[in-house]
This record gives C-alpha cells, sequence and structure tokens, in this order.
C-alpha cells in the first residue's frame, strides 16, 4: 500500500462557476482502522450537480462543504483493510465518502456491494441514489398515469434518462429535453422516449414543446429550472403535477435567478409543483432498489455511464456537469482493484 493518500480540499467558496482555483489537491498519511471500522481504497467516485450547492456558506438541506477540508460524495471502494466483523479485506462497498484515495469509515456508515449480481458502478447510479431519486420523485409525487403526457427536462442524465424509461413503463408519452444531437438520438432511439427536443438548437422551445405535446403536460419532471422550465408552465393541463428535483440552470448564476412568475399557472390549473430530496424517502430505499434491479433484469430499463479516469481529472469531470458534458450518469475511476474482483 502507498504511503500517501491524495486528497481534493475545497480551498475556496465559488462564485459564479467553480473553477480550479477553488480546489486544492493535498496529500496526506493513510487512515489507520480503529475498532469497528475499515479502511477503504477509492475504485470509482460520483460527481453530482447538488454538489455545487453544498460549495456556498448558507442554509440547505445538507450542510456545506467545510474550507480547507476533503470534498465528499457517493464513493464505491475496497477493503483494504479490516477492524469490523461485518467486512474483510477485498469486499467491494459503497459510502459516503471523501474525494482522496482513501477513506476510514465505520461499518455502520457502509453498504456491501455484490458485483455478481450487477456492475458495481450502478450503486451510484441506477441502483443509487439518482435511480431512486427518479424512481420516488416520479412515482410518489408526478404518479403518471397510462396515455398522459410526461415531460423530462435534463433527459439524458443520470436521473431524467431514468424518470422517462420509467415512466414508459407506466405507460405515459414521454417527451424528453437535452442540450445535444447526440442526446436526442439516445432519448428517441435507445430509450425509446416518444418525442425529444434540443434546447440549444430549437429556434423556440416553446413552440417545440407545443409541437410534441398537442395534448399538454401531466407530468413535468423538472432537474433544471429557468428558461425550459419556463416554457414548459403554459402547456401544464388541469391537476398537473410537477415534481421539483433541480434546477441545474442556476447553480452557478452569480445573482438572483428572477424569470416569469409561475403562480398564475399552477393556480389556474390546481397543478401541484412538490420539492423533493431523495433522501425523504430513506427508509424505503430496499424498495426502491428492488424494484429498479428487477426492471433492469428485465430488460425494461437501461443505463449510460460517462467514466472519466484519473484522480486528478475528478474537478475537470464535476465541472463538465454544468455543460452537459456526461451521458448518464457521471462517474470518475479513481484506481483498479487491488484485493477485489469485480
Amino acid at each position: 500500500m502507498t504511503e500517501v493518500n491524495k486528497q481534493i480540499q475545497l480551498a475556496k467558496r465559488p462564485k459564479g462557476l467553480p473553477t480550479m482555483e477553488d480546489f486544492r489537491f493535498v496529500e496526506g498519511s493513510i487512515p489507520r482502522a480503529c475498532e469497528g471500522e475499515v479502511v477503504i481504497r477509492t475504485l470509482y467516485l460520483s460527481v453530482d450537480p447538488y454538489m455545487r450547492g453544498r460549495m456556498n456558506d448558507e442554509k440547505s438541506y445538507i450542510a456545506p462543504f467545510q474550507l480547507d477540508e476533503v470534498i465528499t460524495g457517493g464513493v464505491i471502494g475496497e477493503v483494504v483493510e479490516s477492524r469490523s466483523t461485518q467486512f474483510k479485506q477485498g469486499d467491494v462497498v459503497s459510502g459516503m465518502l471523501g474525494w482522496q484515495q482513501f477513506s476510514v469509515a465505520h461499518e455502520n456508515e457502509l453498504r456491501k456491494l455484490s458485483p455478481e449480481l450487477a456492475p458495481v458502478t450502478t450503486a451510484l447510479g441506477i441502483l443509487g441514489m439518482p435511480g431512486l431519486t427518479a424512481y420516488f420523485g416520479l412515482l410518489e409525487i408526478g404518479k403518471p398515469q397510462e396515455g398522459e403526457t410526461v415531460v423530462v427536462s435534463g433527459a439524458a442524465g443520470a436521473v431524467g434518462s431514468i424518470v422517462g424509461q420509467i415512466a414508459k413503463i407506466k405507460g405515459a408519452r414521454v417527451v424528453g429535453i437535452a442540450g445535444s444531437d447526440e442526446k436526442i438520438s439516445y432519448l428517441l432511439d435507445e430509450l425509446g422516449f416518444d418525442a425529444a427536443i434540443n434546447y440549444k438548437t430549437e429556434t423556440s422551445v416553446k413552440r417545440a414543446l407545443q409541437h410534441s405535446c398537442p395534448d399538454g403536460v401531466d407530468v413535468y419532471f423538472d432537474n433544471v429550472g429557468g428558461e425550459v422550465s419556463d416554457a414548459v408552465m403554459p402547456l401544464l393541463n388541469r391537476f398537473a403535477r410537477i415534481p421539483l428535483c433541480g434546477a441545474i440552470s442556476s447553480y452557478n448564476a452569480a445573482g438572483k435567478d428572477i424569470g416569469p412568475r409561475i403562480q398564475p399557472y399552477l393556480v389556474k390549473n390546481s397543478v401541484l409543483m412538490q420539492g423533493f430530496i431523495v433522501a425523504n424517502y430513506q427508509d424505503r430505499f430496499t424498495e426502491g432498489i428492488k424494484e429498479l434491479a428487477t426492471w433492469l433484469r428485465e430488460g425494461k430499463l437501461t443505463y449510460e455511464e460517462t467514466i472519466t479516469e484519473g484522480f486528478e481529472n475528478i474537478p475537470d469531470a464535476f465541472l463538465g456537469l454544468f455543460e452537459g458534458k456526461n451521458l448518464g450518469k457521471q462517474l470518475v475511476k479513481v484506481a483498479e482493484a487491488k484485493y477485489a474482483i469485480l
């Protein structure tokens, strides 16, 4: 085992879009395990849009990252040292760990993965936070019915791509909004969406939506906010539902995000708009993973991953999220397994 543990800390609080100057690469010692703990070698880690909010020093549903401390997120790793009765060397685990090569965690903070059941990377994607976000947000808030029209923004991302597929399973007509011709082809040809709109090339997203949603919109799964969501609001049907998952269009805005007032659309059509985070459904995660895994085995769900290689490229992979560079789930591969059998 190397004697150096490379880490990435938050050096400054970003103003607008983060830059490399907001991150600091440092080297430390490899942590040692105490009773009930294990040392984990990072194999893959997740970068996610919500992390941008944690870089701000403001109240939210989760505590902000602290300056001069290691940034944390979803990690898949192998156990290299164990003082736990629950894990042994070579076990593959997932948990909320640091942007670093080695982490120490208590046994209660980790979930053991079974590489023989599904590729381990799915624990950070379709069988992890993004998949569960799509599952509970759509089914508990959106409640799509057969024959209804479901519109998904950020439709080619880790969450949106799963939302659209679940909506199809439920018999809905699905319209996706994404930002490149490659993503539009993916939605139509690979995922079976009924229509897809490239918001970057359309002269008018509103007109494109009117054409693609002749019967209006019954469910709008909102991942992006901003002008894209403004274009959806006039098309909402009576008793439409809006699961509000994110607003990536404004995460790096230097000032307040100001747009059209949506209240009249909500009132006149009795629309339900509910913000949520996946942790709201934490006591039902087992149910969600089981259902998603079943659909995956049955071929009703598929997924894409964009994997960037190299610990030094973690910030670049994170920043690429805000340029729409990823198709499906964005991961970073940090190392090959040494003890684990994948």
